[in-house]
């Protein structure tokens, strides 16, 4: 279980060859059924980027999927318009994080923190090559909302569940010397 002192994992895009995606349980059945069923249609179809966290290479503590989104500029906060000095455009490019789970097998390990943090990096990494002014995430519950809002996300207004981050504010967790490091998503946690 959380048990696993020193255990290093890292980042990998999901490879249905290697990963074993038949042993992964999280605590919400839409979740497992992704991966299993759909995750790598999502891929081929270039509709989702799934990574993995492995310590292995092979059993997946857990994924997330990120997208290309938009979003409508008038559903921002005011104050995040004016702070963040949003140019007037009808629609903004984001980046959806679509999925995040973390298997029972490593509850209590600080995996989910991990997992989001990959997720960020990943998305800001991205956001040099194509342009993204929000991450957006869709909260499955109550529990899963604090936990993005303890991180920094906000409430989308008219969207009960949805919530964003601006990339700004992303980019002030990972000094850029960070980024340059971890180029390729295989940085270790331990």
């Amino acid at each position: 279980m959380a048990d696993r002192p020193n255990q290093k994992f890292r980042f990998e895009p999901l490879d249905k060859a290697k990963h074993n995606r038949a042993a992964f349980f999280c605590e919400h059945e839409r979740l497992n059924i992704y991966l299993k069923e759909q995750a790598n249609q999502d891929i081929n179809k270039r509709v989702a980027a799934v990574y993995v966290l492995t310590p292995d290479g092979k059993v997946i503590a857990g994924y997330y999927t990120l997208s290309q989104y938009s979003i409508d500029a008038g559903e921002l906060p005011h104050e995040v318009t004016r702070r963040f000095h949003v140019p007037r455009y009808d629609k903004l490019p984001a980046t959806l994080l679509g999925r995040l789970a973390r298997s029972k097998e490593f509850k209590g390990a600080g995996l989910g923190e991990i997992l989001l943090m990959g997720a960020l990096k990943k998305a800001l990494e991205h956001s040099r090559n194509i342009a993204s002014f929000v991450i957006v995430v869709d909260a499955k519950d109550d529990k899963a909302k604090d936990f993005y809002k303890d991180f920094g996300f906000m409430d989308l207004p008219g969207h009960p569940n949805r919530l964003f981050i601006p990339m700004q504010t992303v980019e002030q967790l990972f000094p850029e010397g960070a980024l340059n490091a971890t180029a390729g998503h295989q940085s270790e946690h331990e």
